[in-house]
């Protein structure tokens, strides 16, 4: 096993430094792994992945580029949550997403954008606000909303779509913003419900859910 390996992902698209990150992890397992992002979803992305192969990552921020540094965590114990310079990005790590997350049975909504069909888009946004504030009668049936393109706008918004979105995750729904879209958007620090997510994340949630709803 390796002592120490760095990945230099700066420049690479989503989920590019996830999958950089699992394949290095399931070759050579390092006890140290070095990481380099250039956007702050890539390095909650990669976090969050290297808390689930049991790593304590240490984040910090210079100037536009984000550094990790991952030790494995060699108690017994559940690994502590990530240190960082920066308090406010620990507060925002979202929890990790992993197969054995799945529920039998549930339903995964994909939302790509901030109006509900097509046609006139003042309508569309209504039937969006109908729409999300109605998801609730799923009951438990309903176990992922994933927010994509313009849908990230949602999550960034005030308003009554945000409060739905709120209240969903009050209720023990996951809700996932695509991080790459926030950042197309610069939308990245605006973001005020659910958790910063990528497209392995999203594909994977797409495998495990019984059923796919798509607006």
């Amino acid at each position: 096993m390796p002592k120490n390996t760095t990945l230099d992902c700066r420049g690479l698209d989503c989920p590019t430094p996830v999958l950089l990150v699992r394949e290095c992890m399931e070759a050579t397992a390092p006890a140290v792994l070095r990481v380099l992002v250039d956007n702050l979803p890539a390095a909650e992305n990669v976090t969050r992945l290297l808390h689930h192969y049991g790593y304590v990552a240490t984040v910090t921020e210079t100037e536009g580029v984000w550094e990790l540094c991952a030790q494995r965590h060699s108690g017994e114990e559940s690994p502590p949550s990530a240190a960082t310079t920066k308090p406010s990005f620990a507060a925002a790590m979202p929890k990790p997403l992993a197969p054995e997350d799945a529920h039998n049975g549930k339903t995964l909504v994909v939302i790509p954008c901030e109006g509900f069909g097509q046609g006139d888009e003042v309508l569309a946004q209504r039937l969006m606000l109908n729409f999300l504030a109605t998801l609730p009668e799923m009951g438990n049936s309903l176990w992922r909303v994933v927010l994509l393109n313009g849908g990230v706008r949602l999550a960034a918004t005030e308003g009554p779509a945000l409060e739905s979105l709120q209240r969903l995750e009050r209720e023990g729904v996951d809700v996932l913003v695509c991080g790459a879209c926030l950042e197309f958007f610069k939308l990245t620090k605006e973001k005020k419900v659910g958790q910063t997510t990528n497209m392995l994340d999203i594909v994977t949630s797409m495998q495990l859910a019984a059923k796919v709803v798509r607006i």
